[in-house]
């Protein structure tokens, strides 16, 4: 069985991100083309593993999802929410009194979640969110082609479904979801996916937390109009696809916290395990300025909290390593929805949105700390003042930037 690189990341609380035994794996299934991983366990005082298997092979992506595990390395399973919640975000981000006019949020995922639908509701039911079903249309959920003929169920990604799902929820709780479910991991049928979700009339954004290493653009992910988002990455500093193409918008992470007796009443750092980097395969778009000091797409473009120390209340009950329920996430996995929900609140999605986003950067939460690993160019791994690579401009602030 193939193993997993285990990622170190030196974050606050002792946070580990390790990984465990892909889905498949575990019943006996014939190992996914996109690799799987060993189950592995590190100690401290706080952990996190990655919920789908490695991008092991060329062409294919891994989510970007992360839950907190217990000291056994079982998902840690909750009772009841214990991580931000939607008040939470819409406050970190001053979103509080903004709405879509019911726009839609696309969510491109790899395989199928059974319980996306059922978890929404537990979800925004708990949280006083009005209901998002298929019955009252606010949910769809459709296969790469727009069928009803859905993938085969994967434990993993079902997680980060629940994650995106969840998210846009938290950020934008009168959006629309359309939630495209891919027939594998490959960038082939992800990009399928991401080119039906552009053709759906009311669509302004679509999410993608997923990624591979760095690779050339496809026409897929370029559709003037839409707000395209993408993980940046998990692992701390390194680039990857799809947020290196140039008409992606590509979102960092951070640690969020709150931060009493300030202005905003929350405070935000670089997260060591968020992506960044230069790409040198793909452009630098027109609207990337000097201060990335990249010749190609830097990323990232924005950011949102990705921290699993500083995470997500999550609800899924399709079983995951044994567990279901609420539980704890992060992962640029949880940024990428949040930025996209972001640009459907603001409804300015003419032309490429991240070339206004860039215009408006004064308007943005800079975030000015914190790093993500040791990097040729300090700028793409370490928060200051302006650009940087792990954050990119910064945090929402509202909508204008958007």
């Amino acid at each position: 069985m193939k193993r997993l690189r285990i990622l170190a990341l030196p974050v606050a609380a002792a946070l580990s991100v390790v990984g465990f035994l892909a889905p498949g794996a575990a019943s006996g299934a014939a190992p996914d083309p996109a690799g799987a991983a060993a189950p592995h366990v590190t100690q401290g005082a706080r952990h996190a593993a990655r919920t789908c298997a490695a991008a092991a092979t060329k062409g294919y992506a891994a989510c970007n999802a992360l839950v907190r595990v217990d000291a056994n390395g079982r998902p840690a399973a909750q009772s009841a929410p214990a991580g931000l919640n939607p008040a939470d975000i819409r406050s970190a981000y001053a979103l509080t009194a903004a709405n879509s006019g019911g726009r839609t949020v696309a969510i491109v995922d790899a395989y199928n979640d059974p319980t996306a639908e059922s978890d929404l509701g537990v979800y925004r039911s708990t949280f006083g969110l009005s209901a998002c079903t298929t019955a009252n249309g606010c949910f769809r959920k459709v296969s790469q082609s727009g069928g009803s003929k859905l993938p085969r169920t994967d434990a993993g990604w079902a997680t980060e479904i629940s994650l995106d799902l969840d998210m846009v929820s938290a950020t934008c709780p009168d959006c629309k979801i359309l939630l495209v479910e891919a027939t594998t991991p490959s960038f082939t049928n992800l990009a399928a996916a991401v080119n039906y979700a552009a053709g759906r009339a009311g669509v302004v954004a679509i999410s993608n937390s997923y990624g591979g290493s760095d690779s050339s653009p496809l026409s897929a992910y370029n559709h003037p109009g839409i707000a395209i988002t993408a993980s940046t990455g998990d692992a701390g500093y390194g680039i990857e696809s799809p947020a290196s193409f140039d008409s992606v918008v590509a979102v960092g992470g951070t640690s969020l916290t709150r931060a009493g007796g300030t202005v905003r009443g929350w405070s935000e750092a670089a997260w060591s395990g968020a992506g960044s980097g230069c790409s040198s395969l793909n452009a630098k778009p027109s609207w990337q300025s000097a201060a990335t000091q990249c010749s190609g797409k830097a990323n990232a473009d924005v950011s949102a909290v990705a921290d699993p120390a500083t995470g997500v209340s999550v609800y899924d009950s399709t079983p995951y390593q044994g567990s279901s329920g609420w539980a704890v996430y992060g992962g640029t996995s949880a940024a990428s929805p949040i930025v996209a929900s972001v640009y459907a609140l603001s409804g300015n999605t003419s032309g490429y949105p991240a070339s206004y986003t860039w215009s408006q950067a004064g308007s943005l939460n800079d975030v000015t700390t914190g790093s993500n690993g040791s990097c040729p160019t300090r700028v793409w791994c370490t928060a200051g003042t302006g650009w940087d690579g792990p954050t990119g401009l910064g945090t929402p602030k509202g909508t204008s930037a958007f």
